[in-house]
């Protein structure tokens, strides 16, 4: 059982308060406070709720799936980081984003970064690597897939006024490169460009920040994972 333990320093001067998570109720207390070396004492503590283990599986590439009613994946074209991969990874996995596609550089499971914040969904969502998303995006409209770009432009429409018209499509979310963003040919195949609403002086957010966003948003009916690896 894990639980989260608050201190607080007991230096008015610095009257520190901080989490501690430990596993057991037997681990020894702190007993110095991190900041000025003072003494802490125990403020509050909770039990944490039991995650369950995901089931070890190897991740591997996988087909594309079938482009049914409210099937859901999401094209990474060119991302740079592999920590937003892994972010990305883990919201797909939360919001029943069955397949991600990775294209060009973007880092794929083998890499530590992605692990490191996929926390193990990197071995639940399916994915597969193509080296050119162009190709990609012609594929998978061939096969019946709506494509839409989160993007920013004058183009691009709110995303929360659409998610109703994308119910029941079976929809593909092409994401761009962190600073080029969505690749002019890609764009071009695009069946629409739809944006986040910013009200601040930024244009955009963090493209794993966003696509968590946009991931809710467009939950296939019931929330029910498309997985198949």
């Amino acid at each position: 059982m894990k639980r989260a333990r608050f201190w607080k320093c007991t230096n008015p001067e610095c009257a520190l308060r901080f989490p501690e998570v430990v596993e057991g109720a037997h681990q020894a207390p702190l007993r110095t406070c991190p900041r000025c070396g003072a003494a802490v004492h125990l403020a509050a503590q909770v039990d944490l709720p039991v995650e369950l283990p995901f089931p070890h599986r190897q991740p591997r590439p996988a087909p594309l799936p079938p482009a049914t009613p409210g099937a859901r994946l999401a094209v990474l074209d060119n991302l740079r980081s592999a920590w937003n991969v892994g972010s990305i990874f883990r919201s797909a996995d939360g919001a029943g984003w069955g397949h991600l596609c990775l294209c060009g550089f973007t880092p794929t499971p083998d890499h530590p970064g992605v692990t490191k914040t996929a926390l193990g969904a990197e071995q639940q969502v399916a994915w597969s690597y193509h080296p050119n998303a162009v190709c990609l995006a012609q594929a998978l409209k061939a096969q019946g897939w709506t494509l839409w770009a989160l993007e920013t432009g004058p183009q691009a429409r709110p995303l929360p006024m659409l998610h109703t018209e994308a119910r029941d499509l079976a929809l593909a979310l092409v994401l761009g490169n962190e600073q080029a963003g969505v690749d002019p040919g890609v764009l071009a195949l695009c069946d629409r460009v739809v944006a986040l609403p910013m009200t601040g002086h930024k244009r955009s957010l963090n493209v794993a920040v966003a696509f968590a966003v946009a991931a809710y948003l467009l939950m296939s009916p019931g929330g029910q994972s498309h997985a198949s690896n």
